[in-house]
């Protein structure tokens, strides 16, 4: 595994993983922007969706072992987790304004 390639909170996420075959996290590849055919093949047999020429970042869900296959690929720039956000100050209602 290239931790070099690695986020913080990703390289962080893989130490917690029980089975290093479940696609459990959630990832950002950010590669080179024109794949040849290989890298392609290899992106949709790990099957990430949306594989085109032209585009430079993907997501998937990915197994460790997906993620450390790739971040030994020449043609990977970058991975990063990929983390649900949440929305800062919700407020409930709104009907408290006044002017």
């Amino acid at each position: 595994m290239n931790y070099q390639k690695l986020d913080a909170a990703l390289a962080t996420a893989l130490n917690d993983v029980q089975n290093l075959e479940e696609p459990s996290l959630a990832v950002f590849i950010y590669t080179v922007p024109v794949l040849d055919s290989t890298a392609t093949a290899v992106l949709e047999s790990l099957g990430v969706s949306g594989v085109s020429s032209g585009k430079d970042i993907f997501t998937a869900t990915l197994s460790p072992n997906a993620i450390s296959q790739l971040s030994e690929q020449t043609w990977v720039k970058y991975l990063k987790r990929s983390q649900q956000l949440h929305l800062v100050n919700q407020r409930k209602s709104l009907g408290s304004f006044s002017v």
